[in-house]
């Protein structure tokens, strides 16, 4: 659809940026912060670039002031951030930690004494290590009750200042990364096991925001979802048809749970035939049902092209490039379902991400369309090798590029009809990028360190900040 003239960016749109806190925070074990599932996992040899870690991370713990005058400064609306659940109970459950709860007290009302709308992600991938030892994290349904009463903590204690909420992070890759590619913590290969994981974490959202409801009325809370639109190769009617089943196997699967509280038919029939359907308690569909959430958050840095895939000889997991070697990812499916392959129309970074701002626009009318909730674009940004110049320069023109084209795609599905809260680039300060270490920078603020050594943490302002500022200061105009 073509427009004479885009429609302008909403007065109250959220323009923002995003973090999550084993990325940024460090500190892992001050102020009685107990273990979580990345403090542990990293330290297993091989499971991280170059063996990196968020001991120390950016500092932002011991630096949040310093980051929040950076973020006012810019002219940001809105911080999107996670808080640590063992930061808070120590053990997961059991004896708060009362520090803990301190920390993000002082850094939402900094936030707010700076005109910045905190908004706090509940779950950001960093389980409490004690609940993995305990009964095995997601895999146990008394995970629900745990995460419910932390749940419940965080809202009693700030849903007074804080009002945009996020349930759980990426859910569609903390449990396939975790079960499925064993990339992430446990580090397990299970099929069945993911698809039981995902069902409980399902049931684990939906009671956090029916919790909501009550502790925090007038807010709103959404899960926020790793959205990859997938496209057929060509017209072939074997590849629309790996097209119908990679969207429904692979973004379906989550987010008809999420508006609707059922699992679309033709994934759940492929579970059924594999024998990988998760266990179904009564009450179950009940509590989905009743838990559909205020937007769809969604985090998009790609589309993926996909065609046909045998159920006889067709490929499975592949390889995953975490170094930025450009070129060294290497195709996955589902035998019988479909297989990825590269789209030849479009352009990718050094991770092999395809950079597709259409893609993004394609993807916002796709949920407007079936769900009829409103956007909130929790995450979008580029990840890139970037270089400290004399004179403290980072001129990355190449994630000013990115960012704008995206930015123009998400004026134009607004223009398209449809509605979009706000966007929180990924992210406001370089990070440590999982697997990736700190060579895969994303930040609008450069941290001069790297791999071997934290140096001094200095933060620099790069190319990209002062553009994003100009960005904000007239509402998307200057794009």
């Amino acid at each position: 659809m073509e427009h004479k003239q885009r429609v302008p960016f909403t007065k109250d749109f959220l323009w923002g940026a995003a973090s999550a806190a084993y990325q940024v925070e460090g500190a892992w074990n001050e102020d009685g912060k107990g273990p979580s599932v990345w403090d542990v996992f990293v330290r297993k040899e091989g499971t991280t670039y170059k063996g990196t870690n968020g001991d120390v991370a950016v500092d932002h713990y011991h630096r949040y002031k310093e980051d929040v005058q950076l973020m006012a400064e810019q002219g940001l609306k809105t911080y999107r951030f996670s808080i640590a659940w063992s930061r808070i109970y120590p053990t997961g459950n059991g004896e708060v930690n009362e520090k803990g709860l301190a920390f993000y007290d002082r850094l939402i009302d900094e936030l707010l004494a700076n005109n910045i709308e905190p908004m706090i992600t509940l779950y950001h991938w960093d389980v409490p290590q004690a609940l993995m030892d305990q009964y095995g994290g997601w895999e146990s349904r008394q995970i629900i009750e745990d995460f419910n009463n932390y749940a419940i903590t965080l809202y009693k204690r700030y849903g007074d200042r804080v009002k945009y909420w996020i349930s759980l992070n990426e859910q569609n890759y903390f449990v396939s990364y975790g079960y499925e590619t064993a990339l992430h913590p446990p580090g397990v290969k299970d099929r069945k096991r993911f698809y039981e994981v995902n069902h409980i974490a399902n049931l684990a959202n939906a009671k956090v925001i029916q919790s909501f409801r009550k502790y925090v009325p007038d807010g709103k809370i959404g899960p926020s979802f790793a959205y990859k639109p997938y496209y057929p190769l060509n017209s072939h009617p074997d590849n629309m048809l790996a097209f119908e089943n990679a969207e429904d196997l692979q973004n379906y699967l989550w987010m008809d749970i999420y508006a609707w509280g059922k699992y679309p038919i033709t994934a759940w029939k492929h579970l059924e035939e594999h024998g990988l359907t998760p266990t179904i308690e009564e009450g179950d569909f009940e509590l989905l049902a009743s838990a559909k959430p205020d937007f769809m958050g969604v985090n998009y840095y790609r589309t993926q092209t996909v065609e046909h895939n045998p159920l006889e000889g067709g490929i499975g997991v592949g390889v995953k490039n975490t170094t930025g070697k450009k070129g060294s990812t290497k195709d996955s499916g589902v035998p019988g379902m479909f297989k990825t392959t590269a789209n030849p129309h479009v352009e990718s970074t050094n991770w092999d991400w395809d950079i597709d701002p259409q893609g993004l626009r394609v993807g916002l009318r796709r949920i407007a369309t079936r769900y009829g909730l409103p956007v909130l674009i929790t995450e979008n940004g580029l990840g890139e090798f970037d270089t400290l110049e004399e004179n403290d320069i980072v001129n990355d023109d190449y994630r000013i590029n990115y960012i704008k084209s995206h930015l123009e795609a998400i004026q134009d599905a607004m223009t398209d009809g449809v509605e979009v809260l706000g966007y929180c680039a990924w992210s406001f300060t370089d990070l440590l990028s999982w697997l990736n270490g700190y060579q895969k920078r994303y930040g609008f603020v450069y941290v001069d360190r790297d791999e071997e050594s934290e140096k001094e943490l200095r933060r620099i302002k790069k190319k990209s900040y002062y553009w994003y500022q100009q960005v904000i200061e007239s509402n998307g105009e200057s794009l």
